[in-house]
């Protein structure tokens, strides 16, 4: 992977560039992967236009202009990190991952201990010569007024790049060396974990709960309820003056006695977990929009002493007829996916969401940590993460619905042998995630083929233990995996969604360095 680091002092002018047509017209779909909680939280995904991405850049530059800090050489710190072309395309999740990491590592997030940078990650499609790649640019002008230090950044660039090879499976230049980078979580959210003593990160509890929760409920006042129940605090962020029209959510792991409540947006959490996104599943009529208002409200009032307006289905243990209707759904569900296209992700992706959210909801009810039921669940996620601005992912009038299935593995036993009932539907599952492995294996994406396979293979064996012997595991079907790619789902970290209100206090000195022209070289 290739770091190209230049220097500027026009945000504008930068972000203007990689959202335009390019010098070639080369630049296909400009949106952001991932970038500061507060403005990826807000501006999403969707392809950007001119009036975005000057939006974008004035709250990126809001620090520069309220502390009136100026940095000598420029405060627009800009990298693009290439690929070679022979290694093909990442999806947005793994750049989006990518991204997270090497700003965390350059010291330009809250993980470096101090105040955060603002920056945004781009994308917009291959180099002239064929390069996928994406643009990172920052603000060195932190939200307390301080400037991010730039002292040696170009090697540490390259240090970096090196790490992130290694660890996401590239290519590794040969003038890099070949010594190994170890894997390593983000400092900050690894540290509160093990003040809790918990062995998972939050944002992976959290990841769970959402997912688990989303699937089960067959509409968004449910969802709420859902959550609340799984042990989280949840409050609405409400469209722009108004208090009936709630735009997004955030979660959160319930704090112990004294600790903050550090949040975390849906679509920190992964693609598919945004509101919008989930909304595709739920029926939208006044009446479930009154109710999940209702419900949202409440949970606005107070998060960590909110109590259900309308309790519903979610007090209630299914009874023995529906474990035998949803076992003979997803049957019914894995027949009719042997004539599917494996390139129409607008059905597949809709398959895999609700396959996830069993996993996870299964997952929920058994492992105290998340264990190999959460990885399946996160490994399948991925195929429902398509862009917002892809075929919509609504599931056609003659595909079955599993979307219920999850409530059912919420309340699965918790000790002992598993019953009759959950090892068929266990089969079943298992059957349709293998369904799905099949459909990245005809696509010719083995990469994704094999995460799969992984995630469904000897990590479940635990699971298969516990239940009747009806159950086996699935046959391999596929041939020798190429080695693994990094984590298909963005991962969270800590930040709030909502923008960071600046207090200026006294104006600092610039730095020195020669200024470069803010459009980086593509390759």
């Amino acid at each position: 992977m290739m770091p190209n680091v230049t220097r500027g002092d026009r945000m504008g002018g930068l972000l203007s560039y990689l959202a335009g047509e390019g010098r070639r017209n080369e630049h296909t779909e400009p949106h952001l992967v991932n970038g500061d909680s507060a403005t990826f939280t807000y501006y999403g995904d969707a392809e950007l236009d001119r009036a975005t991405v000057l939006a974008i850049a004035r709250d990126l530059d809001e620090p520069r202009t309220a502390f009136g800090v100026e940095v000598r050489g420029g405060h627009v710190w800009h990298c693009s990190l290439s690929l070679r072309a022979e290694e093909g395309q990442l999806s947005d999740e793994q750049w989006s991952t990518i991204a997270q990491q090497f700003v965390d590592r350059m010291d330009f997030t809250e993980t470096s201990g101090r105040a955060q940078c603002r920056w945004v990650a781009v994308r917009h499609g291959l180099s002239t010569r064929g390069n996928d790649h994406i643009h990172i640019a920052v603000n060195l002008v932190r939200e307390d007024g301080t400037k991010a230090s730039i002292h040696h950044d170009y090697a540490r660039a390259q240090r970096i790049a090196r790490e992130l090879e290694q660890e996401h499976g590239l290519q590794v230049l040969e003038s890099r060396g070949s010594d190994m980078a170890m894997r390593g979580e983000r400092p900050g959210e690894r540290a509160s974990a093990e003040r809790r003593g918990e062995h998972s990160v939050a944002s992976v509890r959290l990841e769970r709960s959402v997912r688990a929760a989303a699937a089960a409920s067959v509409n968004e006042a449910e969802f709420v309820r859902r959550l609340h129940q799984a042990g989280a605090i949840v409050r609405p962020r409400f469209a722009a003056n108004r208090d009936d029209v709630v735009a997004g959510y955030s979660v959160a792991v319930r704090p112990k006695p004294g600790e903050p409540i550090v949040w975390y947006g849906g679509g920190r959490l992964a693609r598919d977990l945004t509101l919008p996104r989930l909304r595709q599943g739920w029926p939208d009529t006044p009446m479930s929009a009154q109710a999940a208002v209702d419900e949202w409200r409440a949970t606005w009032r107070n998060p960590l002493r909110y109590r259900p307006v309308a309790p519903g289905r979610e007090q209630h243990e299914p009874g023995p007829e529906l474990w035998r209707e949803y076992t003979a759904d997803v049957a019914a569900l894995r027949e009719q996916l042997r004539s599917v296209d494996p390139h129409n992700r607008a059905i597949w992706a809709p398959v895999a969401r609700d396959t996830s959210g069993a996993f996870a909801a299964w997952s929920q009810r058994l492992e105290t940590e998340p264990g190999p039921l959460a990885e399946a669940a996160r490994t399948l996620a991925r195929t429902a993460q398509i862009r917002s601005r892809d075929t919509a992912p609504t599931r056609t009038s003659t595909l079955r619905s599993i979307a219920g299935v999850a409530s059912l593995m919420a309340m699965a036993s918790t000790g002992g042998q598993g019953t009759m009932a959950e090892a068929m539907l266990f089969q079943q599952l298992m059957r349709t995630a293998q369904a799905i492995h099949d459909m990245h294996r005809a696509a010719e994406e083995s990469r994704r083929a094999a995460e799969i396979r992984d995630a469904l293979g000897a990590r479940l064996d635990r699971v298969r233990e516990r239940l009747p012997e009806l159950v086996a595991a699935p046959a391999a079907s596929t041939s020798e995996a190429v080695q693994r790619a990094a984590s298909g789902t963005a991962p969270a970290r800590p930040g709030s969604p909502l923008p960071t209100t600046l207090h200026p206090l006294r104006p600092t000195t610039p730095t020195a360095r020669p200024a470069q022209p803010d459009r980086g070289t593509e390759r």
